[in-house]
């Protein structure tokens, strides 16, 4: 059966009441490759060609290319478009080449590093001779590991709150990792807005000063979801000048789309209060899951997850008892032995159906999804789309559905479905020199190293007022030009 098929199923069935406010039909594209300017390693090219990549799309050959001339580089194309080949390809060959070459790679959750660890260890693979030693680095990772990962590791996967806490303090037992630091990857960076990405982008000024410190000047390779100013973002998080590579230029293939928008019926003729989202959700997953469509279901709380799971295998177990064990639900708060297996079940087909918050909407790799209901809309235009694109990966057809909650925001997508279709994504905007945010990174920053004059244009100007604000507090006091850490504690811990 085809989604078009089964879309057709669905408003004969019994229970539709003319919830199809909108369907937009997004057409297939074909697959666009390029050759970079020079040839692949031979060694990388044979991993490759083991992992049947054969051609690079057009946009990873141009951030290649890009990477390869020396330039900071950020990435904008759509959900499963290849972008971590962009970096992974230029790291791993620099790293064939020189083989003391080490890469820091940033993800905005332990989940999202853990999963592109396997993606890493598939070369080792084809390849136990590469000289690759790569792991995560972060709350989960025991210490002899973490111990192991700092002396001998040459791509760390870690992310911000790590970097932050564990790694730029105490960047004495990492000295040689920085001193061969040559490139540093933020995956994601669309998550890194408002406040948090206002910290992210200070702790990222404050490992650019500790690589100057060491000698290095890494290369920022920097991957986003489609938003309205990728660059400006990018440039704002890294302090850096960037090329950007936006999806006019995005090879990758694309099957045909059915988006469509969904509307819980009126309960009774007063037409004031509607059927609940969760319900019609329910509907749909178990129609779904019966016809063997793979499904994702986003909702907005660990709670609704965690409803809508159990309303589908009750749903699913009139049917068939397989069936009900074949969905799960995924959320924070689960143990990480218990997400990773979730995460492998889905990547490897065993399961048809999960039920999450936005944990899955970054990009971990959970395999071929036919379908994704996102349960209310997310909040802003970019997450709605990365949640749909979370299905279709490949060439095949796929279906996403918005199932509107009764709210003033999701009923005037309803009723202006061309509004949502004809919008770009919201910018996402920081402010690293809020000189709230900056306060605590310049109390971190002098206890790593003493502040110099060059380093208070790195955190904008209002750096110079606020180490006057923290002299006068005594926790830093002037010395040769320079600004000495007095205080006591761990200011790390405090931001």
């Amino acid at each position: 059966m085809t989604i078009s098929h089964l879309m057709d199923e669905l408003i004969h069935s019994t229970y539709y009441r003319d919830q199809v406010a909108w369907i937009e039909r997004l057409p297939e594209r074909a697959a666009q490759y390029a050759e970079p300017k020079q040839p692949l390693h031979p060694t990388l090219k044979s991993i490759l060609e083991a992992l049947d990549i054969r051609q690079l799309y057009t946009h990873q050959t141009m951030a290649l290319d890009a990477v390869r001339a020396g330039g900071h580089v950020v990435i904008v194309t759509s959900t499963a478009s290849g972008k971590t080949l962009c970096y992974n390809i230029p790291v791993l060959e620099t790293i064939l080449e020189h083989p003391g070459t080490r890469a820091l790679y940033l993800f905005p959750t332990k989940a999202l590093a853990q999963d592109q660890l396997k993606g890493l260890l598939r070369y080792r693979e084809v390849l136990p001779d590469l000289p690759l030693l790569a792991g995560t680095y972060d709350g989960d990772t025991p210490t002899n590991t973490r111990r192991k990962l700092r002396d001998e590791g040459n791509i760390i996967l870690t992310n911000p709150d790590m970097l932050h806490q564990g790694i730029i303090p105490n960047h004495t037992r990492w000295g040689e990792f920085f001193s061969s630091l040559k490139y540093v990857v933020i995956d994601e960076i669309h998550a890194y807005r408002g406040i948090f990405g206002s910290n992210v982008a200070n702790v990222i000024r404050r490992l650019t000063r500790i690589c100057r410190h060491y000698g290095t000047n890494p290369q920022f390779i920097c991957c986003s979801a489609t938003i309205a100013n990728p660059q400006e973002l990018a440039e704002n998080l890294t302090g850096v000048s960037l090329t950007t590579i936006t999806g006019d230029h995005d090879g990758s293939p694309k099957g045909p789309k059915s988006f469509v928008l969904w509307n819980p019926p009126y309960l009774d003729d007063s037409m004031v209060e509607r059927r609940a989202a969760n319900s019609d959700a329910r509907d749909l997953m178990v129609e779904l899951i019966r016809r063997r469509f793979p499904t994702i279901a986003f909702v907005r709380t660990r709670n609704g997850a965690e409803l809508l799971y159990r309303y589908c295998q009750e749903g699913l177990q009139h049917h068939s008892p397989s069936l009900a064990r074949s969905i799960r639900a995924y959320r924070s708060g689960y143990l990480p032995e218990e997400r990773r297996e979730i995460e492998r079940q889905l990547f490897e087909g065993e399961l048809l159906g999960v039920t999450s918050t936005s944990a899955l909407e970054l990009g971990i790799d959970v395999g071929s999804l036919s379908a994704s209901l996102m349960v209310g809309y997310p909040g802003t235009i970019s997450s709605t789309w990365q949640q749909a694109g979370r299905a279709g990966r490949g060439t095949e057809e796929s279906l996403a559905i918005l199932i509107a909650h009764n709210t003033p925001i999701d009923q005037y997508l309803m009723q202006n479905p061309k509004y949502f279709f004809g919008e770009s994504p919201e910018n996402a905007v920081i402010d690293p020199s809020n000189p709230y945010i900056v306060l605590g990174h310049l109390r971190c920053a002098a206890r790593e190293l003493p502040i110099g004059v060059e380093d208070e244009t790195l955190f904008g100007e209002y750096a110079p007022a606020v180490l006057d604000i923290l002299q006068e507090s005594g926790q830093v006091r002037p010395l040769n030009g320079k600004w000495y850490w007095t205080g006591g504690g761990y200011p790390a811990s405090d931001v």
